[in-house]
């Protein structure tokens, strides 16, 4: 595994946002529910996008990945020739994929790396369970076995821990013949990811009614339409307008269309509180550095921000909160110790209270040695960081960032960071 040696310096520019991958994986099962060919247009290739084209092959669907466009073709009933599915660290591929093979009698049998068998499954085992299914989670949470078929039918769904869950759920059971209905309990975290897969619903014809925090699907209803155009990744633009604010910019990312919901958007109101500068709209946003200030942010909807937010609070003077998401220490690695980790090595004060942290930064934040940054959010908001420090930072490892944004070290030269392999 390579490290990367970052430098500090302005970083000023005009990028495009890479494709989203929130909405790879939900083409790719819209794809799979569909009857015959289907084409995912301008589709992230990662990591985890790969892992969900690889799962549906698995249950019938196989994927050609093209340059541009991946074709999934769909055959309708396929039979599941899964066996085992390994899904490496992508628990949006998991919880997407137990559902879709759980509309089959065959047994399908997941698997993956270490860190995903402790992600949570159990509210969303429970909702299968209750619509027929039958599943088998080892001690650890993987190898995980289900077995359908599942009907529709009325579930109650703590949804406290992901959003997944839901987004699972309300991307297949529209296709079962029975009428279902999700009454959520408890809170719920991560509300935008539902909203991004009801605006995917919408766009392929699929009717659910949502009435405060039920939803009630009709049965027995086909996705219509054969394409689908990813839209630009508002968490990966996160990254670059953060660098923006941090590293004197301008830097303007185009492509990030607001008409599709996504929860990293959020980025660009704390970045103006945190005092910088950002100006456009649309799907063209510029953020450039202004008078930094403190600030305190409720992550609980935009859990991926998480580590962002700590770094931009461990550059800015004086002391800054970071509130709910409590879902954060379910994530690739506990990303709320982890994000205290990281503030501290830049120099900041970090303190834990009340689910949270407070952070009181300082500028310019000192250069980090950290190459055991296996998640790539961290890893990525070092990077950012870095650009603000008063030396050259050493970070790796290098390849984590292809879990979600493979060309983020292009990006940043493209933006004039000095940026290179150690």
């Amino acid at each position: 595994m390579s490290r990367m040696r970052v430098r500090p310096g302005r970083v000023h520019g005009r990028v495009r946002a890479p494709p989203s991958k929130s909405y790879t994986h939900r083409a790719l099962v819209v794809g799979h529910l569909s009857a015959g060919r289907y084409r995912v247009e301008h589709p992230l290739e990662a990591d985890d996008t790969r892992r969900t084209a690889e799962a549906i092959g698995r249950l019938g669907t196989p994927v050609v990945q093209g340059a541009t466009t991946w074709t999934v073709e769909a055959r309708g009933a396929a039979r599941s020739r899964a066996g085992t599915i390994d899904c490496g660290e992508s628990g949006t591929t998991l919880r997407l994929a137990v559902t879709l093979a759980a509309r089959g009698s065959e047994t399908v049998r997941f698997t993956g790396r270490e860190r995903l068998g402790q992600r949570p499954m159990r509210a969303l085992l429970l909702g299968l369970r209750s619509l027929g299914a039958s599943s088998q989670v080892a001690r650890g949470g993987l190898p995980l076995s289900i077995r359908g078929p599942i009907h529709g039918g009325r579930i109650r769904l703590d949804a406290s821990v992901s959003s997944q869950f839901v987004s699972s759920l309300l991307l297949t059971l529209p296709t079962l013949a029975e009428d279902s209905r999700i009454d959520l309990v408890g809170s719920v975290v991560s509300a935008p990811y539902i909203d991004a897969t009801l605006a995917v619903l919408r766009a392929h014809g699929v009717q659910v009614t949502r009435r405060g925090r039920s939803f009630t699907i009709p049965g027995g209803q086909a996705y219509r339409g054969r394409s689908f155009r990813v839209p630009g990744d508002a968490s990966s633009a996160a990254y670059l307008w953060t660098a923006g604010a941090v590293a004197g910019g301008p830097v303007r990312v185009d492509g990030v269309p607001p008409e599709w919901p996504q929860a990293d958007r959020a980025v660009l109101g704390l970045l103006a509180r945190a005092g910088a500068t950002v100006q456009g709209e649309g799907g063209a946003v510029m953020v450039r550095a202004g008078r930094p200030r403190p600030f305190t942010v409720d992550l609980t909807a935009s859990p991926d921000l998480y580590s962002l937010a700590g770094v931009l609070a461990a550059v800015v003077p004086g002391r800054s909160r970071l509130r709910g998401a409590p879902q954060v220490v379910h994530k690739e690695s506990d990303r709320r110790a982890e994000t205290a980790r990281l503030a501290r090595a830049f120099g900041a004060d970090v303190e834990r209270a009340a689910g949270g942290l407070s952070i009181t930064g300082r500028f310019p934040p000192r250069p980090v040695t950290l190459t055991d940054l296996a998640d790539h959010r961290l890893l990525m908001s070092a990077a950012v960081g870095a650009l603000a420090a008063d030396g050259p930072s050493l970070l790796g490892p290098a390849e984590a960032v292809g879990k979600s944004f493979p060309g983020f070290w292009d990006a940043l030269r493209e933006l004039g960071a000095e940026v290179e392999r150690a």
